[in-house]
């Protein structure tokens, strides 16, 4: 397993995604969206800040070539955290599970961390669900060469999961913090599999590109990198992955963005049960302001069951309630202006 010093952390870090299974039915963004039916994408967007202490995490990816699993876990957290505001962080016992079970790795045995495959964890996901119990649905292509379709993905969905050959520019010199840019720049290293997490995106301008968590750092890569290293033709790939409630959120984001029927039907194909979405409900129309509050002399009978309806709700008298309701209404009665 081949391993990298990260100067930001002061020790050496590894690799471990596998290359792609050439088999398998994958379902592909690109047959689903119409992009001239999406709403507007941001000029600048990204799902970082509510989940920025898990994300800080490298989840064991100094020991072991788990990459693969932690970025589905730092998904996890970037899909609670932009949910609830409080971002789901996992153990390093699960990370471990996870890894056991999806790559056969067995904690203090070197030769049997040898990373993983995207797709083996993905079904993993699938039928056990990430280390909070939440299932995947499914996991869709993105076609790396239109950068329309990479930064829908990332908008609506708020992940792109990458597995990239990284060129070894991108890692000799290791970026020595937070800020870098992964740009175009050599041939990929099949023998720096990597998998890591997008978590925003720039649309155009100096900056395009997605932002990206890598290692416990933050960082872009831009829309020619994408192009290069995680499309097929570079040993990459690149999806986005769908829960029940990223699947709901984004229905709402863009309620006739996307054949959201055929698409659930073609998960339905592969073996889900997902029920479509009724897309949200329209805001409701703004309230007319309240009229300004009429003056009004009360009745005998209205000041009468206000006060009785003062008393049956009071719990500190001492005398029985019967009694208090007929003193008050007898004084009421005597002592109101005719």
């Amino acid at each position: 397993m081949k391993t990298v010093f990260a100067p930001h952390i002061g020790r050496h870090v590894k690799f471990g995604r596998k290359p792609r299974d050439p088999g398998g039915v994958r379902l592909h963004l690109s047959d689903f969206i119409s992009h001239t039916a999406l709403p507007p994408i941001p000029a600048t967007f990204s799902y970082a800040a509510k989940a920025a202490v898990p994300l800080a995490d490298i989840y064991g990816n100094d020991t072991m070539g788990d990459c693969v699993i932690a970025a589905g876990e730092h998904l996890a957290a970037v899909a609670t955290g932009n949910a609830t505001g409080i971002p789901y962080h996992c153990t390093k016992a699960q990370i471990v599970a996870a890894y056991q079970a999806v790559g056969g790795y067995v904690p203090g045995d070197e030769s049997t961390d040898n990373g993983c495959n995207e797709q083996a964890y993905f079904e993993h996901l699938r039928t056990h669900g990430f280390s909070n119990g939440t299932k995947l649905i499914a996991a869709i292509s993105v076609n790396a060469s239109s950068f329309s379709d990479v930064l829908a993905a990332a908008y609506l969905f708020e992940n792109l999961f990458f597995g990239v050959a990284l060129p070894d520019a991108w890692v000799a010199p290791f970026p020595a913090g937070p800020g870098f840019t992964w740009g175009v720049n050599g041939n990929a290293d099949p023998n720096n599999g990597h998998a890591f997490l997008g978590i925003g995106g720039t649309a155009s301008g100096p900056g395009a590109g997605i932002d990206i968590d890598t290692w416990g750092l933050l960082g872009k890569i831009t829309p020619g990198a994408i192009a290069a290293y995680a499309g097929p033709a570079g040993g990459g790939e690149l999806y986005t992955l769908l829960t029940p409630d990223i699947l709901i959120k984004a229905v709402g984001k863009a309620p006739n963005g996307l054949a959201w029927d055929e698409l659930i039907k073609a998960f339905d194909t592969l073996g889900g049960t997902v029920p479509v979405p009724a897309p949200a409900p329209p805001a409701p129309a703004p309230a007319p302001p309240a009229p300004p509050p009429k003056t009004m002399t009360l009745t005998l009978l209205q000041a009468q069951l206000y006060a009785l309806d003062k008393l049956h709700n009071s719990r500190s008298l001492f005398f029985t309630k019967g009694t208090a309701q007929q003193l008050v209404a007898d004084s009421l009665a005597m002592h109101w202006v005719k």
